[in-house]
């Protein structure tokens, strides 16, 4: 857990916490603002940017908690890779449009999302859980006991 505030908000920032586990994407949160810049990149990936996850530890366990409104557990998945790292994936499909319908605005994002978690050594990686339920999934990655080095004591002579 950071002890550092976050200059940005009520939120933490790990992009800017050097004690975070959580692997940077630098381009998570760019302003893309330019025309050629955006038909690089097009509107759907704004899913990827906007999908936040949560991350707490308890005495047990690390909780991962994303909100992942409308979308149905079969089109989530939760990996674990190599190297410990966590990735929660998926997409959200755009609604479907019909020729008489007039849009004023459209601020939920659709598209691919992907966010990645690099778990701390004491993770038991073979026995992680996830459950979805109101549109919250849950990832709870069990800890295992760090066994502290025995101290022996020797005996000095002279």
């Amino acid at each position: 857990m950071s002890l550092i505030p976050s200059f940005f908000g009520n939120r933490r920032s790990n992009v800017y916490d050097p004690f975070s586990l959580d692997i940077w994407d630098p381009l998570k949160d760019f302003p893309f603002s330019s025309s050629a810049i955006s038909a690089s990149f097009p509107r759907e990936n704004s899913a990827f940017v906007s999908t936040r996850v949560d991350w707490k530890e308890t005495p047990e366990a690390h909780v991962f908690k994303a909100d992942l409104p409308g979308l149905k557990k079969e089109e989530v998945k939760v990996e674990i890779e190599e190297d410990r790292v966590l990735q929660i994936s998926g997409e959200r499909n755009v609604e479907k449009e019909d020729k008489n319908d007039e849009w004023h605005r459209v601020e939920r994002s659709s598209g691919k999302f992907l966010r990645r978690f690099r778990l701390p050594e004491n993770a038991k990686m073979d026995q992680v859980k996830a459950s979805m339920e109101n549109g919250v999934l849950t990832v709870t990655v069990p800890k295992e006991e760090i066994k502290k080095p025995e101290v022996k004591s020797i005996q000095i002579s002279g």
